[in-house]
């Protein structure tokens, strides 16, 4: 699965408020954009690392979805 498709699939579940709670970087929480963020995860390992973590928590809820 892609990173983006992964991101949307979080946006979509979530929604920018709540991803810039859960995780604390700057493209979920100032004017945030599905292309903003990408372009900050592709380059931010540690950034990227956490979305994986979190779409691998919310799965369940997202199949269940």
């Amino acid at each position: 699965m892609t990173l983006q498709k992964i991101l949307e699939k979080l946006i979509d579940y979530y929604g920018f408020d709540t991803l810039g709670e859960l995780i604390k970087i700057k493209c979920f929480n100032e004017n945030p954009t599905l292309s903003s963020s990408l372009k900050f995860l592709r380059k931010t390992e540690w950034a990227r690392k956490k979305v994986e973590e979190l779409y691998i928590q919310t799965l369940p809820k997202l199949d269940k979805a």
